[in-house]
């Protein structure tokens, strides 16, 4: 097996250590909610499609940070199953470290898109009685909008979604639309689904000439929410948590969405208590 000092660590920001809280937290109330559920009595697991290696270095403090699914493995009372996606088999390797042996969790290597869509979403029926918490934190524009409307049309699953606008930015979203390569159109249609991003991400009404403006990140953020309510289906998505670096610049959003009402006080509180760190 992979040593842990021969694994590429992701070094992050001290924005995502704050994300990495508010995952924690409110995996330990959704488990304690779910667990304690007798009538009827529901199963609920842990996915994650971008697991990575189960941990980080700080570039605050240069120390180990546990991720998000080492949290989840130490989370009381435990969810019953676990689902550990990544693209490289030595982050799998070093998850399967950190997991020890416990059976109820279960390791995939590939393209997280299609195993979920084809392996793990299918393990979360309604009419099986089982529920799940997924995170969904990709590397720039590797989520499938396809993913997503799933998890929103089986009704089982509460999601956070990091909205990277830095790599919309980066790849999709210029400031001049007519220059944006064909590889950047692409993944950002993957990633909304359809092309109707163009539309809201740029204003041809803001000058006399009729020249295609960019939206603000916040309106294209807003855009998407709305997708996430009217067309994959969930009920209730508040207004994401936005990710700050030093200087104040946003460099993602964290979108909660879930078909609970209960779900999405718990995590307006949470964004509430974490927004000002």
């Amino acid at each position: 097996m992979t040593e842990r000092s021969e694994i590429d660590l992701d070094v992050i920001g001290f924005w995502s250590e704050v994300k990495l809280e508010i995952v924690k937290e409110y995996a330990s109330r959704y488990s304690t909610v779910l667990a304690a559920q007798e009538n009827p009595k529901l199963h609920h697991v842990y996915i994650e499609g971008f697991a990575g290696a189960g941990e980080h270095i700080s570039r605050r403090t240069g120390e180990y940070v546990k991720g998000s699914p080492w949290n989840a493995l130490n989370v009381v009372p435990a969810f019953e199953r676990y689902h550990l996606i990544d693209l490289k088999e030595e982050r799998i390797e070093n998850l399967q470290r950190i997991a020890n042996g416990q059976p109820n969790v279960h390791f995939y290597t590939g393209d997280c898109n299609s195993i979920l869509l084809e392996k793990v979403f299918p393990e979360v029926q309604y009419k099986d009685y089982r529920r799940g918490l997924c995170i969904l934190d990709p590397y720039g524009l590797n989520l499938n909008w396809k993913v997503v409307q799933a998890a929103g049309q089986l009704r089982t699953l509460d999601i956070f979604i990091n909205f990277p606008v830095e790599g919309m930015n980066r790849n999709a979203l210029w400031r001049n639309p007519d220059k944006v390569p064909a590889s950047g159109i692409r993944r950002m249609n993957e990633f909304w689904g359809e092309e109707t991003w163009k539309d809201i991400a740029y204003d041809t009404t803001a000058n006399l000439f009729g020249y295609p403006e960019k939206e603000s990140n916040e309106a294209i953020a807003e855009a998407y929410r709305q997708r996430l309510m009217r067309v994959a289906g969930f009920k209730r998505v508040p207004k994401p948590m936005p990710m700050r670096n030093s200087t104040g610049s946003v460099v993602y959003y964290l979108f909660f969405a879930s078909q609970k009402d209960v779900a999405e006080n718990i995590i307006v509180h949470i964004f509430k208590k974490y927004s000002q760190r």
